[in-house]
């Protein structure tokens, strides 16, 4: 697979979001089960893994399953899980010798006990690893990601640990996911969200991160993404001018 070398350093996302949308359709396409657009789609993940730690892209954060997808048939989460469980073991220990950190974000309370342990421990496995930081969003809403950063900062008020003149939009920002517990850091918000299976909106995904993202919308279903169509995407992200309210220098 190829990658597109010639996108600078300068004009390339640090930290691309992905939502994976059209499993279901391609397999319909084919005649196939949802399971077997499900594993495909598990494919393109790994694919564009490789892409992007090959062009150095620090950070990369796939919408895997929303908080509203538990409303799904039992069926197809169930199946989901353990695709999920599955590809967790078989990928973990290769991405771990590429240097390579998982972290999830989003509510995991009601994923099952064997899952949650399974994410630990490739969180644990991987902690150190610095060559590029994938960040898995499961059972994620944007909503909820900003409910629960209010919950917490309403306790510490109560609590009498914060005065309410004290908030502001940092933060805020460090009670929300993207503040990495384990390190102290601020996870850097998207430059980049790719949207694959044509539909064009956001799902409820990282509304807070995203005030400024660039928004890349393609027809491609998301088994069909590869490292071309990333590179159609960084192509495109390269022209836009980032502006983030400001007015540019003429």
């Amino acid at each position: 697979m190829g990658g597109n070398q010639s996108v600078s350093e300068e004009i390339r996302p640090r930290h691309i979001a992905i939502i994976m949308d059209g499993n279901g359709r391609w397999a319909q396409q084919r005649n196939k089960s949802r399971s077997a657009g499900h594993r495909a789609g598990g494919r393109a993940v790994r694919q564009i893994i490789e892409a992007a730690y090959r062009l150095k892209i620090p950070c990369l954060t796939f919408f895997a399953f929303s908080s509203e997808n538990w409303q799904r048939p039992q069926k197809e989460v169930d199946l989901l899980m353990e695709l999920f469980m599955r590809a967790l073991r078989r990928e973990i220990n290769e991405l771990h010798d590429q240097q390579v950190r998982i972290r999830f974000i989003g509510e995991r309370s009601d994923f099952s006990r064997p899952l949650q342990e399974a994410m630990r421990e490739a969180e644990n496995l991987t902690l150190k690893n610095d060559e590029l930081l994938v960040q898995i969003a499961v059972g994620y809403g944007g909503r909820w990601d900003i409910t629960q950063a209010c919950r917490t900062i309403a306790g510490e008020v109560a609590s009498g640990q914060l005065q309410a003149d004290k908030i502001d939009e940092n933060m805020l920002a460090q009670k929300l996911s993207f503040h990495d517990a384990e390190t102290g850091m601020q996870i850097p918000d998207p430059d980049l969200l790719i949207r694959t299976g044509g539909e064009k909106r956001i799902s409820n995904f990282l509304l807070w991160q995203m005030a400024y993202t660039e928004l890349y919308f393609c027809d491609t279903l998301w088994p069909d993404f590869n490292a071309q169509g990333l590179d159609q995407a960084l192509a495109w992200f390269a022209g836009r001018q980032r502006r983030f309210g400001k007015v540019l220098d003429t």
